[in-house]
């Protein structure tokens, strides 16, 4: 029986690693001392096996209180509310003086929040304390006490139970190294080479320039650029939010990627960009462009695989991922500007292409068919009604927005048409009339320009290039009286231009002439 305290530490040891997936948090040096953990165990987090021949009472006691101190700093670590450790000693023979009181019942920690189960286990007991420890944690322990036990068999088990505990190791690190980052980086490259190309051509933050280059602008998508759907993911509008979306997606992106492979990255972040710019699309009509919905689907793709293995997820991702992906949330709906509908629109793509795709070496074909049945119905009955009232997805910005372009590439039937159509459904503000009458000027109807600009003066009485451009018509019209009119009060509200004196003094000298 000489080695049977040794024999049975290591038992234990191995059914709590092997049987009940307990992981080794720590081995002492001279291997009596043994901290096991596993945080979702809801009945003992942590287990503490100590092999050492008790004598007095009062060391138990002094341990426990030093356990459940050190308890406390596990505690905190892991982010646990409350703690619960199995302290169980394994002694030759019990301590000289009395000592079951001290075991009787767990021990408390002075915050509450720690509390020290301990068992003691020596030779006279060792059945009779397995028995209980089985029955009170429910533990379908089986010890033969009946044979002799030698160094080898200790040294066999004792192997075992650690090779155990490397192997789960290493297979659960093998998840988290599945792929090895490639479309991030090619991703990240992408949109600082877009963003470098934007600054060339007029600046990332003018509005024409990022219409050029694909944002998302619904009234074009409205009108059959698809493509726009996918474009904005890689346009980023000034140096700050690229700066924000590489860095998120340099982290964000490299762990996804390296959790579910290169293809099934690409696959997870194109469809959670697609998905962003569709939820944008449907519910804010601003113009809009960034990898954030992307990198919102990367989170998705986290949360699915919680779903996927909870147990590994909350001990490793779980709770740092909810704390950022909420304080990016929160940051969203209360910081006036951002498009949450994107990102929400990306962190539902990316769990859905997770969803489809599944992780890798895994195969859940009925699961897999109905993220794919559903992600297609969500996305079919999006575009309906992103396209079934257009009106509703655009504002007068952006038909503004659109209309200087296309008058700006002397498209002035387009740009009439188009502020006519939207004039249909809501009054036009004055800034929009005046676009109207401008396009009207070049299209050599001046009657309805005059009308429009009269209207615009009436809305906005210190509108000068209203006034400018009365001016110009009735001098068109050689009427000159109501040309010097107009003329006059342009120059009195703008006394700095000087088109508008250059005007006043044409049309005085034809009045002096005539």
């Amino acid at each position: 029986m000489a080695f049977l305290e040794e024999y049975l530490f290591w038992k234990l040891a191995k059914f709590l690693v092997g049987k009940q997936e307990y992981r080794i948090l720590h081995v002492s040096e001279d291997q009596r001392e043994l901290w096991l953990e596993k945080t979702e165990n809801k009945q003992t987090q942590v287990v503490r096996l100590l092999q050492y021949n008790l004598e007095w009472s009062n060391w138990i006691q002094r341990d426990i209180v030093l356990l459940a101190d050190n308890g406390e700093k596990i505690r905190r670590k892991l982010a646990k509310r409350e703690l619960t450790i199995l302290n169980v000693y394994f002694s030759a023979y019990p301590p000289v003086d009395d000592y079951e009181f001290r075991l009787a019942k767990p021990y408390l920690s002075v915050n509450g929040k720690v509390t020290v189960d301990s068992v003691l286990i020596e030779r006279s007991n060792a059945m009779e304390a397995f028995e209980k420890l089985g029955s009170r944690y429910d533990l379908p322990l089986r010890m033969d006490f009946s044979k002799e036990y030698s160094e080898e068999d200790i040294e066999t088990i004792k192997k075992n139970t650690i090779q155990i505990a490397a192997d789960r190791e290493k297979a659960e690190q093998s998840v988290f190294q599945y792929g090895k980052p490639f479309f991030t980086y090619v991703f990240i490259a992408i949109q600082i080479g877009m963003f470098l190309i934007l600054e060339a051509a007029g600046g990332s933050t003018d509005t024409s320039t990022l219409i050029k280059f694909g944002a998302k602008f619904n009234p074009l998508i409205l009108e059959g650029e698809w493509w726009r759907f996918f474009t904005p993911v890689i346009i980023h509008i000034g140096l700050l939010h690229l700066f924000m979306n590489t860095l998120a997606l340099y982290y964000l992106g490299t762990m996804v990627e390296r959790l579910y492979g290169n293809g099934r990255f690409f696959v997870i972040y194109i469809l959670a960009g697609f998905s962003g710019v569709l939820a944008s699309f449907i519910s804010s009509p601003n113009l809009s462009a960034g990898a954030s919905g992307a990198i919102f689907g990367c989170f998705g793709a986290l949360l699915y695989f919680g779903v996927a293995k909870p147990k590994l997820f909350w001990r490793t991702l779980g709770l740092n991922t909810l704390v950022v992906l909420g304080i990016n949330l929160a940051f969203g709906f209360t910081v006036p500007g951002i498009d949450n509908a994107g990102h929400l629109g990306g962190l539902v793509g990316g769990f859905a292409a997770a969803g489809i795709l599944h992780l890798p070496k895994k195969r859940r074909i009925p699961l897999q068919i109905f993220f794919l049945a559903g992600t297609i119905v969500i996305i079919f009955f999006s575009l309906q009604y992103g396209f079934s009232d257009k009106a509703a997805r655009v504002d007068e910005r952006s038909i503004l927005v659109l209309a200087e372009q296309q008058v700006n590439d002397e498209k002035y039937q387009q740009a009439n048409d188009l502020l006519t159509e939207f004039g249909k459904s809501e009054p036009l503000s004055s800034e929009s009339l005046f676009m109207l009458s401008f396009t009207e000027i070049k299209l050599e109807r001046l009657e309805e320009a005059k009308t429009n600009l009269l209207k615009v003066i009436e809305m906005e009485p210190e509108f000068h290039e209203a006034y400018y451009n009365l001016a110009l018509i009735f001098l068109q019209e050689n009427n000159l009286d109501q040309a010097i009119i107009y003329a006059k009060k342009a120059v009195e509200l703008n006394p700095e231009k000087e088109s508008y004196k250059k005007i006043l003094e044409q049309i005085a000298n034809l009045k002096d002439a005539a």
